[in-house]
């Protein structure tokens, strides 16, 4: 294994773009690559940024969806390299899962470590996991893991079966309806570092296949969480699938069931009832 630390995050406009010119010739199996960073401190300007895009109240401690943040850029470093064997253009995601252990404080100092792994086949192609753990004081405090799925492409010889989809029992009572602007796409990118142009302009979108722009999943995951505040447990689970795009704008409709100390939970277009995310939240 091959365990790289960074000084600094790396700049997510530049690897979108070496993305777009290394995505040809890839292939071959996962890297055996870790990449963290050490000591990161979270900026409370950029905190709060990202708690109003989301709706998150301020609070002493993190929004559980926000150490994503911090592991993103050092997973999207991981996916351009030459080394990786899915192009990163085109890569959707399906699936997110994260554990928060412990609630963490905005003023801790974190500890951040990203890697692939479990390169599997689907019916549609091939998926990969990228997990990332965050570690306060020593301690492991959060991890996350995110399924992407490669439309077309091949798994290795003896691949497991993909992992994608997440058991969501009867959620029917709406409890909040939004009105997602055309801009959430760029408003998020703009706090998340995630640039990619499917979600930026309906022009851009529809380069990569879409017929207009389309919300970030994470965006969804933590808007849905958000409107959950004050009723999650401290140490908890949460588990979503991503189904069909959120094309902007749009009207959705959040619905919540609580089950066993924790919630199922469906954002749906709120006429078309069409799933966009589901998921569910249990305590740890």
């Amino acid at each position: 294994m091959t365990r790289t630390v960074l000084d600094a995050p790396p700049a997510m406009p530049a690897l979108f773009a070496r993305a777009a010119l290394t995505a040809r010739g890839r292939g071959g199996d996962l890297p055996d690559t870790r990449l963290a960073r050490v000591g990161v401190e979270v900026d409370p300007a950029h905190l709060a940024d990202y708690a109003r895009v989301c709706r998150f109240p301020l609070a002493d401690s993190l929004p559980v969806t926000y150490p994503h943040l911090l592991a993103f850029p050092l997973q999207v470093a991981l996916m351009t390299d030459r080394a990786f064997p899915l192009a990163l253009p085109g890569l959707v995601h399906v699936r997110n899962r994260i554990e928060q252990l412990a609630p963490i404080g905005t003023g801790s100092a974190l500890d951040v470590e990203v890697w692939a792994e479990r390169f599997a086949t689907h019916r549609s192609g091939a998926t990969v996991d990228l997990v990332a753990s965050v570690r306060s004081g020593g301690d492991e405090v959060w991890r996350g893991r995110s399924t992407y799925l490669a439309r077309g492409a091949s798994a290795p010889e003896g691949a497991p079966e993909a992992d994608v989809e997440v058991p969501v029992g009867e959620v029917e009572r709406v409890s909040a309806r939004w009105r997602v602007p055309d801009d959430a796409g760029r408003r998020y990118a703009k706090v998340s570092g995630d640039v990619n142009p499917i979600h930026l302009s309906g022009l851009t979108a529809k380069a990569f296949g879409f017929k207009r722009a389309i919300a970030h999943g994470m965006w969804v995951k933590a808007r849905g969480l958000a409107a959950l505040s004050g009723r999650l447990p401290d140490a908890v689970s949460v588990d979503v699938g991503f189904r069909k795009p959120l094309f902007l704008p749009s009207t959705v409709a959040l619905a919540t069931s609580p089950v066993d100390g924790g919630w199922d939970w469906a954002v749906r277009g709120e006429k078309s009832g069409v799933e966009h995310v589901v998921g569910v939240v249990r305590p740890v």
